[in-house]
């Protein structure tokens, strides 16, 4: 054994306390007064690795319950669930300032494979999480499995979803925002946060904490990488830049920055991604060879207010047009100047089958049926000219450049579209396609009366279920499954499919799946 780990080239640190039968395994989502009560998972792959996390809290509820000490954490990558035939292995320190979260950007691995994982700390051992390489790069694997998911409050019901997506076993989860909700609301609640609106660091911990603590979330982190953005509840509802519902400037920078540092520390993100203060670079790319290019936006931090926003408060509003002259303002930003230019640089340079933004709301224009239309300002609709730029630059591409896919969440319903640069032309050719993933447990989801005679390019929206998005891509095709859930307070809910449909490579058009 020692001198085939040799031969491997192994970065082995601590080797008996990592592998150890002494050390006491732990099934995903058992209890435990030990120290990995809030699971594992992985996230951001990449050709020869990936971040592994954890996080260590005895005491997840009130503060974590650790010492304001470093505590070293082992950990192992294997080539087998049962660590048998480890690959690469050592230890890292878990930092009280980071609420012993772990992010290990773990190198030299095989791009395209599976592996497992586990840590070890205090004596005992985390769940034993998968984990996968992308494939390498210019090679192009013959299918992805994503799952498409937002919105998680855990008043509302239970994460059956979450227990269907592990069992899946899909490549990757993307998720879209709203791993948390700051505050209680809705009606009917089957579990409650037992504590108040978080806003300072210790609570917005906590309610992570609490979250994380769900086994059936736990399950879904550990079957699979996830790719993770954050939307507005991971602060506060609506919020735009330096302005909150209720608060403005420092005092509102000063909230987001402990919302950032909480997102931050419960999420397997990785080193560059830490906030400094109330700021984050959260906007990246993920390649799965040469099948599909992620570009991963952020929609909070960097946009312009929304317009016309009502006197007593910030966040967002509904409109029309007259009404609203802001609308039409072409130097209003959902993005941000340096969000926006790296990704016109990023869709111009094009090279995988499929180009997917994931990003966390409706991108296509959805009015009213009044006259005139009253539009939704927190979303795309609320940044017209924005949207009309980014859509100009999808359909300003070659085919070759790759076929764009805009996956969304935030407004609790199932939506798929075809996205074009002028709405009112439905005759143009779509620039993209667009599907939303409705909630994992939020209500709150629109109604829609379909055919709609003002936004024809809505090929259908349910807000009346909860769920999550399958998506297959193939070099020939995407199918999306919207997959809706019987009943979200029933955590031993069935799922099934609500509607499926197709796009073809190279031609962003919606066809029945």
């Amino acid at each position: 054994m020692t001198a085939r780990l040799r031969r491997r080239g192994l970065l082995l640190a601590a080797p008996a306390l990592a592998l150890s039968g002494a050390i006491r395994p732990r099934a995903a989502g058992a209890a435990s007064a030990g120290p990995f009560t809030l699971g594992v998972a992985s996230g951001d792959p990449h050709p020869t690795g990936m971040v592994l996390w954890t996080r260590l809290a005895p005491d997840p509820l009130r503060g974590g319950g650790m010492p304001d000490l470093p505590v070293p954490v082992d950990w192992v990558v294997a080539e087998d669930e049962a660590l048998r035939r480890p690959v690469r292995a050592g230890r890292v320190m878990a930092l009280p300032e980071e609420a012993h979260s772990v992010h290990l950007e773990v190198e030299g691995l095989q791009p395209g494979r599976w592996y497992s994982y586990r840590f070890t700390a205090m004596g005992e051992a985390s769940a034993t999480g998968r984990t996968r390489t992308a494939p390498a790069p210019g090679t192009v694997p013959a299918e992805l499995r994503l799952a498409v998911a937002s919105c998680q409050h855990y008043e509302h019901g239970f994460y059956a979803a979450h227990r269907h997506v592990a069992e899946s076993r899909p490549d990757l989860v993307a998720f879209l925002g709203d791993a948390i909700y700051e505050a209680s609301w809705g009606r009917n609640p089957v579990r409650s946060h037992g504590a108040p609106t978080a806003r300072t660091l210790e609570e917005y911990r906590n309610r992570h904490a609490l979250y994380r603590t769900d086994a059936d979330l736990q399950a879904a982190h550990a079957a699979c990488p996830w790719l993770v953005t954050w939307d507005d509840h991971e602060v506060s509802n609506d919020y735009a830049d330096d302005i909150g519902e209720r608060e403005r400037g420092a005092p509102f920078l000063a909230r987001r920055a402990a919302g950032y540092q909480a997102f931050w520390e419960h999420m397997p993100l990785p080193r560059a991604a830490k906030p400094a203060g109330p700021q984050a670079r959260i906007f990246r790319r993920s390649a799965f060879g040469g099948l599909a290019e992620f570009h991963i936006l952020d929609d909070r931090q960097h946009r312009h207010p929304q317009p016309c926003q009502p006197p007593d408060r910030g966040g967002a509003t509904r409109v029309t047009e007259q009404a609203c002259p802001a609308l039409a303002d072409s130097t209003r930003s959902m993005l941000g100047a340096a969000q926006e230019a790296w990704l016109a640089e990023g869709l111009a340079r094009g090279g995988a089958r499929w180009t997917i933004l994931a990003q966390q709301t409706r991108m296509a224009r959805l009015g009213s049926a009044a006259t005139p239309p009253v539009y939704w300002t927190d979303g795309w609709d609320g940044y017209p000219a924005a949207r009309r730029r980014l859509l100009d630059a999808l359909a300003a591409r070659p085919r070759d450049a790759g076929t764009p896919l805009v996956i969304g969440g935030d407004i609790h319903a199932f939506l798929a579209a075809e996205l074009r640069p002028d709405f009112d032309r439905p005759s143009d050719p779509p620039a993209a396609v667009e599907f939303v993933a409705s909630s994992i447990t939020s209500q709150g989801g629109a109604r829609f009366a379909l055919p709609l005679a003002r936004d024809p390019h809505i090929a259908f929206g349910d807000g009346s279920r909860r769920g999550w998005l399958s998506l297959r891509l193939t070099r020939r095709e995407a199918v999306a499954e919207m997959m809706a859930l019987d009943d979200a307070t029933d955590p031993a809910s069935g799922a099934s499919v609500l509607r499926r449909f197709a796009v073809e490579a190279g031609a962003p058009r919606l066809l029945p799946g």
